[in-house]
């Protein structure tokens, strides 16, 4: 984690979630990361919702030149980028492990952009549909933001942040969307859902 709001972010969301395998959406205050709002982003993730903006900051608003709130976070990626991008944030929200990855875009005015991007899951229970948290941000904006907008952006690799690991590269054998299930128990960085035989 290069920059300062991502490390922050993930230290925050780490910190509420406790001893679970994600916060509740509920758990996550503005108070504590004001500092870095501009920077974060809130997604309804689902096939229905189509993966839209609940909240976005106004820096990444600047950033891509509009308010992004009930837009596609998928419409903000290169054509090429968005299939992964659409199974990251299923295996994100159904699995409850975090996802850090690099992002690369080009401004309208031709300059070069390199992003981070930080994707949280945040618990969900009953039929409601499910949040991911997240923060988009790029230590090269301050010499365009405001002249110039982004383009689409293409995902570099993406890693995986478990429950008490720092990350793992995301490889053929990394968790696939699986349906969402209600609640669990960490066990040695693995969810463990009680039931079955007594």
């Amino acid at each position: 984690m290069r920059h300062a709001s991502i490390r922050e972010l993930y230290e925050y969301w780490n910190k509420q979630r406790g001893r679970r395998p994600a916060p509740d959406r509920y758990d996550i205050e503005p108070g504590p990361i004001r500092h870095i709002l501009a920077d974060t982003f809130i997604l309804s993730v689902g096939e229905d919702t189509g993966h839209r903006f609940r909240i976005a900051g106004t820096r990444i608003c600047a950033t891509f030149g509009r308010e992004l709130k009930s837009e596609r976070f998928l419409d903000l990626w290169a054509a090429s980028s968005r299939r992964q991008m659409h199974d990251l944030l299923k295996i994100v929200s159904n699995e409850a492990i975090g996802l850090i990855a690099s992002a690369h875009g080009t401004s309208n005015d031709g300059s070069a952009c390199d992003a981070e991007l930080l994707l949280l899951p945040l618990a969900h229970t009953g039929y409601g549909t499910a949040r991911v948290l997240g923060a988009l941000a790029s230590p090269d904006s301050a010499n365009w933001l405001g002249v110039a907008t982004l383009g689409p952006l293409t995902l570099g690799t993406p890693r995986f942040l478990g429950h008490g690991i720092e990350s793992k590269p995301l490889t053929a054998s990394s968790p696939a969307a699986a349906p969402a299930r209600p609640t669990g128990r960490v066990r040695h960085g693995l969810v463990v859902y009680d039931g079955g035989l007594r």
